[in-house]
């Protein structure tokens, strides 16, 4: 595995990080057993993963802290917060109170079955969110800090809604945060010129999400959104084949599947530090992991990526 420093938190971690959400959910959200998700988890721990991020609505913090009770330092634990009452749409109020939010943090301690979070982000902030999260929550989170419950202070982005980072630019102004968790795309890379090289002045550690959602991992998806970039007038339609518009991807010297070549992207981009991979399977978790350990993509694929979805802000590839 190879190893990165995650910014300002000093951490040194493996370049891939253990996603226990997304659509899988360790398995759980395909039926896998406690013990199944758990042995994904002790899997890569073997594989060199020490970063491992999970969140209170994931419902996979228990199993986090069960497969990692007995092996705690050698692990990063990253897990999240939401900032909203529960039931409450992601946009807006109720927010949590600063007891209510420290009261979760405490749940999450239990349910990790740790005395500590290594990393403690706010979940899925938008915009509109931002301020209060800012001079509310922060304090709390700081408070947290002081008494040891937690080591660092995250924040991560509702990419699926907030695909033009408008969140992150706000706090990209308070110099405040450890770590962020930043959206990032093959269709959507505009964190590269709005996000990363900022977020790399003030040496804040960058994890990847979104590296390999729907668009690349089912090709009647890929179809589908290239299309209706095209269809949109983002892409040009003669600059790629319709029924196959990343196959430039897999040629011959470049990569074996769209996933590999995604998570090579990702993990040579300046500014990423982790790049989070998601599974239920040991044998796609392997798979994933020695991808993100792989040399960059040639330079030409990378030109030609950036001259077909460069400009691109307004997907996720979710």
């Amino acid at each position: 595995m190879q190893r990165t420093r995650l910014g300002r938190t000093g951490l040194r971690v493996g370049v891939a990080g253990l996603g226990c959400g997304g659509h899988s959910r360790l398995g759980q959200a395909t039926g896998a057993s406690v013990q199944a998700s758990a042995a994904v988890i002790h899997a890569a721990l073997e594989l060199g993963i020490d970063l491992i991020d999970t969140a209170q609505v994931y419902e996979t913090e228990d199993i986090v802290g069960r497969a990692t009770a007995d092996r705690r330092d050698r692990v990063v634990i990253s897990t999240k917060q939401q900032i909203v009452q529960p039931g409450t749409g992601t946009n807006g109020e109720p927010y949590k109170s600063a007891a209510e939010f420290a009261a979760g943090v405490e749940d999450s301690l239990r349910r990790l079955r740790t005395d500590h979070i290594d990393i403690l982000h706010l979940h899925g902030v938008m915009p509109q969110q931002y301020a209060y999260c800012r001079d509310t929550l922060v304090p709390e989170l700081h408070r947290l800090r002081d008494q040891g419950k937690i080591r660092f202070l995250g924040l991560t982005e509702r990419f699926v809604q907030d695909t033009g980072h408008a969140m992150l630019d706000l706090a990209l102004r308070d110099d405040c945060w450890d770590v962020m968790m930043v959206g990032f795309s093959l269709f959507n890379p505009s964190a590269r010129t709005r996000i990363l090289a900022r977020a790399t002045a003030l040496d804040v550690g960058v994890l990847n999400m979104f590296a390999v959602r729907r668009a690349l991992s089912q090709p009647e998806a890929t179809v589908e959104l290239v299309q209706g970039l095209v269809d949109e007038g983002l892409v040009d339609r003669a600059a790629l084949d319709p029924d196959a518009p990343l196959s430039f991807l897999t040629e011959p010297g470049v990569a074996a599947s769209l996933p590999e070549a995604a998570y090579r992207f990702f993990r040579h981009e300046p500014g990423i530090h982790v790049v989070l991979t998601g599974t239920g399977k040991i044998e796609h978790l392997t798979e994933n992991v020695v991808a993100i350990n792989g040399p960059p993509l040639p330079r030409q694929v990378r030109e030609r990526l950036a001259r077909l979805f460069g400009n691109i802000d307004s997907v996720s590839g979710n």
